[in-house]
């Protein structure tokens, strides 16, 4: 009998994705677009964070948001209410976004002049850090009752990200949640990934991420 053929299909899509990624960044670099992709679980804060970050640099370049998501326009019409162009992806049921999604949401958003684009991921620890979008940067948020050690439990998401994000630090009196030790377990991850505390509701801290975010993009529209 004959030997059976295997295909790794998981590899192999994986392989056309990065490359179609990786054509996205060159696009996005000739064009001087900086294209961030935001991640983390549902509830984390994601939507509040970015109306913070828009308000504190709206005035200073012109920011467009993809919001993606099963279903639903929610978040996109909060993003619009914030003074930013916004459009909702939808992804028919997927957990993530891939290049050509990604690309396919670039084309509406930048039609116009768009310095930084946006991209709310969907909220998922696992999915959308396995694929990568084509985006400049990858940041995380991780809320402090999700707890110090979600950096052990999902270590992909931590080792693909350049920024995280912890947000919700106002009420870290009334969780165990210890700083130093998420800390420690995003180094373990990632000892290059900036960490910045933050509390998206007060805007506590929130200054710093912009600021870390106006260096990124000066460094890649240079």
């Amino acid at each position: 009998m004959d030997a059976v053929k295997i295909i790794e299909v998981k590899q192999s899509v994986f392989a056309n994705n990065d490359q179609r990624a990786q054509l996205l960044r060159s696009e996005l670099k000739r064009r001087g677009i900086f294209l961030l992709n935001l991640m983390s679980s549902p509830g984390s804060g994601k939507t509040t964070t970015l109306a913070r970050t828009v308000e504190l640099l709206k005035d200073e370049m012109k920011i467009g948001v993809m919001e993606a998501d099963i279903d639903s326009d929610v978040d996109a019409r909060a993003m619009a209410e914030a003074g930013v162009k916004a459009i909702q992806l939808h992804t028919g049921g997927m957990c993530h976004l891939d290049a050509d999604m990604t690309r396919q949401g670039l084309d509406e958003l930048t039609d116009g002049d768009v310095e930084l684009a946006i991209l709310e991921n969907v909220g998922n620890l696992v999915s959308p850090a396995e694929f990568d979008t084509g985006a400049v940067k990858n940041a995380a948020i991780l809320s402090v009752p999700e707890g110090h050690d979600k950096p052990l439990k999902y270590p992909l998401m931590f080792r693909v990200c350049d920024v995280v994000l912890i947000n919700k630090i106002d009420v870290a009196p009334y969780f165990d949640f210890d700083m130093e030790k998420c800390r420690e377990y995003i180094r373990m991850r990632n000892p290059e990934a900036e960490v910045i505390p933050i509390c998206a509701r007060t805007g506590e801290g929130v200054e710093q991420w912009a600021n870390w975010l106006r260096e990124q993009v000066a460094a890649w529209r240079a």
